[in-house]
């Protein structure tokens, strides 16, 4: 049941940190109405390959940590919970704001394959990403992070991560539902954003103990 929770946890906020517009979410947008659907989806599973990546990497960074230095793992603590208090209150002030996606021109004249390992190269080469999954994982995981974690989660948050930003691009693509979104934008952002910054609270009180 606790590792239940856990996954849930994790996997809940990092959904929550992905519905948030972000730069992924704005090459998504351009790539599903100014190219193709099928290239937004492609790029949404390069998308969720990154997100493996930063996966694995938090999972043995923060065992790592962990086992040699408990000292940093507090400090890690304290400054990821810092900065997801700010991103969840920026988050929640920008909640207002209209989001703009110019499409006069698709991005490239490239194949699926091409759209693909832009979504990759976009989400690895985002430093925030880094930043939110180190963070999320050093609040939620356990000490003694299970074996079956490493197995199970990885795969998990490529689903998560792949499976929003495809949904995001079928909706982008069709003009009815991207009116709906958008008229709702607000409404995500605030939920995101709330989310995010009990996370940091909750991240920075554990620090202190």
């Amino acid at each position: 049941m606790d590792l239940l929770i856990t996954l849930s946890l994790i996997l809940g906020t990092l959904l929550m940190g992905a519905i948030s517009p972000g730069p992924s979410f704005v090459l998504i947008a351009k790539l599903s109405m100014g190219n193709s659907r099928k290239d937004g989806v492609a790029a949404s599973i390069g998308m969720g390959i990154g997100g493996i990546f930063f996966a694995i990497l938090a999972l043995f960074g923060i065992h790592t940590v962990l086992t040699v230095v408990p000292v940093i793992y507090v400090a890690l603590k304290l400054i990821g919970g810092s900065y997801l208090l700010y991103l969840g209150v920026k988050i929640w002030r920008g909640a207002k704001q209209g989001l703009t996606i110019t499409c006069d021109e698709p991005v490239g004249k490239g194949s699926i394959k091409r759209s693909f390992l832009i979504g990759l190269i976009t989400q690895m080469s985002n430093p925030k990403t880094a930043v939110v999954y180190g963070s999320i994982f050093a609040a939620l995981l356990p000490e003694n992070i299970p074996l079956t974690l490493y197995y199970i989660l990885p795969p998990l948050v490529f689903l998560v991560e792949a499976c929003w930003y495809i949904i995001v691009s079928l909706i982008l693509s069709s003009p009815v539902p991207r009116t709906y979104y958008l008229r709702s934008k607000n409404i995500f952002d605030r939920m995101a954003g709330g989310l995010i910054a009990c996370l940091g609270i909750k991240l920075i009180a554990s620090g202190n103990r």
